[in-house]
């Protein structure tokens, strides 16, 4: 399977059985999973999302938003306990505005869930780490 490295951004080939033993990236030899999620440009959202073929979980945030600063510790609880079988990764709406308005993103914050590709869940709003894990769980 395909992964895309969270620190060097090159793809790396990992059998599936290996998922749960650390794997390490070829290129640059950091770990493939961190248990936190990964800030994203548009770039390398890019990437993430066509090279890799785990889901992505990406939430949309803002610095600048009470209720994506609650929820921001809870979506790093659920990296922890979901990784590697998901990927999950954030993306600052302040810094990436294009890549926002592509998305539709009306309210902050946004979980959305992708899979091969594509969009294939979204929620709007603060979650709790159980919330998170559910609303992704129910939708792979």
């Amino acid at each position: 399977m395909h992964l895309v490295c969270p620190h060097c951004e090159k793809t790396n080939r990992v059998p599936p059985e290996r998922l749960d033993s650390g794997p390490k990236c070829g290129s640059c030899g950091e770990m493939l999973f961190t248990g936190k999620p990964i800030a994203l440009s548009a770039a390398a959202f890019q990437r993430h999302l066509h090279q890799s073929e785990i889901p992505l979980v990406v939430d949309f945030w803002a610095a600048w938003c009470g209720p994506c600063k609650m929820m921001a510790p809870e979506f790093e609880k659920a990296a922890v306990s979901m990784e590697p079988e998901v990927r999950f990764a954030k993306i600052d709406t302040e810094a990436e505005q294009a890549l926002a308005a592509n998305f539709q993103i009306r309210g902050i914050p946004t979980t959305i869930v992708f899979r091969d590709g594509k969009e294939v869940a979204r929620q709007a709003g603060a979650m709790s780490t159980a919330q998170i894990e559910q609303f992704v769980s129910m939708n792979l």
